[in-house]
């Protein structure tokens, strides 16, 4: 390989091709199901399933089949075959759908209008995950360009990941054995700790979303005359929730949600803290004079990739400040969003969690507790040597440093479904997620530099990848 030839080609397809095509993906609004029920009658997941197939058929990859799939109901997979010269597969993942807007952005900039700033691409869906399917592309045309022989390559970019795949597993059935039995999975859904080298994701966590309801009075009731005689929906919350974390330390109580950290990741974590030291903590937007819960970057790490964690992330009965009246509120209802640990079984945890919150009520108030869905997480198999090697001179030769592995707090449910149906496949899961790039909030962005040279070391692990299999 012309590693010269290689840079230049990524970096060419980028500059001419990629960006502007990811900036017309910035502007479609195509939010994941769960937060457009309407999806399919806006039409913005077909704008943007669209786009990015019609850009895949302008791409010079002799052979290549580009196919939108569908089923009644579902949303679309676009599914790119690429022929090999070898024997085998490769599976490369991405998602096109999108979280909704969030509040908060800077001036200048919102989730649908892109903007390109200080070498950073802005806009809902750009870093996570709209350039993977350019990114994946992109590595293996360079690779076809000096003709090197790779194995038959699968790109899979579903649109329902925000929403936990759940369209996913009917579009796998529909395949049949469509993807054959890849030996290596490349995603590009992940985090990286910092932007100065390649980051390789070794675990995710699984995710527990639910919606917990306290209902005390049949309407809301002028609060000098009832408080003290009626309590609060939000006092019984606040105790419904003291039962499953320390509202001290924010640990998670319950037995069903507890693992023991494998000794390779403990290993793995200690390495990334040396790494990244105050980083950890500095990737995020602190408020002034906030700190964080731990002055020990390692156990950070470990709070965020292998421990369970819970966010309250919504809230219905609440009114806005300006037009809160006097009232003692009759109900309340709160979206709660449980991480778990990679190796936590999910159906168990969701049934303790739901006990634990309805079991006696205080006062015998009403309460419910609704499960949106529990996807588990998902632990990499041992990397086999060449792929291990691959990585770490992928990262040497285009970031000059060294290659890091962690585990990432979020979830990509795609993977555990891989890991059960394909034992034996390798994993090479990375991601442009880095320091405030900030999916899912304000001021997402898409750091261009760092893409571009991810892009480049697909390709190299893809040529290693063949070398395999010669």
């Amino acid at each position: 390989m012309d590693l010269e030839r290689l840079r230049e080609s990524v970096r060419k397809v980028w500059d001419d091709s990629i960006l502007d095509r990811l900036s017309a993906y910035v502007r479609i609004p195509n939010k994941s199901p769960m937060f457009d029920p309407k999806w399919e009658s806006h039409g913005h997941m077909e704008a943007a399933v669209q786009l990015m197939a019609d850009w895949c058929r302008a791409q010079p990859v002799p052979g290549m089949r580009v196919e939108v799939r569908r089923l009644p109901g579902r949303t679309p997979l676009l599914l790119v075959d690429v022929p090999g010269e070898l024997p085998g597969s490769v599976l490369l993942y991405g998602h096109l759908d999108k979280q909704p807007e969030f509040t908060g952005w800077l001036p200048g900039l919102g989730p649908w209008e892109p903007v390109v700033r200080d070498g950073k691409l802005y806009g809902r869906g750009g870093a996570d995950d709209g350039y993977a399917v350019f990114s994946s592309l992109t590595a293996i045309a360079a690779l076809k360009a000096q003709k090197i022989p790779l194995a038959r390559c699968v790109l899979l970019i579903e649109a329902c990941e925000e929403s936990g795949s759940v369209d996913l597993p009917a579009h796998l059935e529909a395949l049949g054995d469509a993807i054959g039995d890849p030996s290596l999975v490349v995603c590009l859904d992940a985090e990286c700790g910092n932007y100065d080298q390649v980051w390789c994701t070794t675990s995710l966590r699984g995710n527990l979303v639910g919606r917990l309801t306290v209902r005390v009075l049949t309407e809301g009731v002028h609060s000098g005359m009832a408080t003290g005689i009626a309590p609060t929906p939000f006092r019984i919350a606040a105790q419904l929730l003291a039962r499953i974390e320390n509202s001290v330390t924010g640990d998670l109580l319950l037995d069903e949600l507890q693992v023991t950290l494998p000794k390779d990741r403990r290993a793995q974590v200690t390495a990334a803290a040396q790494v990244l030291g105050a980083e950890v903590a500095g990737k995020l937007p602190w408020a002034p004079g906030v700190q964080p819960v731990s002055n020990d970057p390692a156990e950070l790490i470990i709070n965020s990739t292998w421990r369970a964690t819970l966010a309250v992330t919504g809230a219905d009965g609440l009114p806005p400040v300006l037009s809160a009246g006097n009232v003692l509120l009759p109900e309340l209802t709160f979206k709660l969003s449980l991480r778990l640990p990679p190796t936590c079984d999910p159906g168990p945890a969701a049934s303790a969690l739901r006990e634990t919150l309805e079991r006696d009520p205080p006062y015998g108030a009403q309460v419910k507790f609704e499960s949106e869905g529990a996807t588990g997480g998902w632990n990499a198999p041992a990397f086999a040597p060449w792929l291990e090697e691959s990585i770490s001179r992928a990262s040497r030769e285009i970031y000059g440093r060294d290659a890091v592995h962690i585990g990432c707090g979020g979830s990509i449910p795609f993977m555990g479904m891989l890991g059960k149906r394909f034992p034996r496949t390798q994993f090479f899961i990375t991601g442009v997620l880095g320091p405030h790039a900030n999916a899912h909030g304000p001021n997402e962005f898409l750091h261009i530099e760092y893409a571009k040279k991810l892009t480049a070391c697909v390709s190299i692990v893809l040529a290693d990848h063949a070398r395999t299999l010669t």
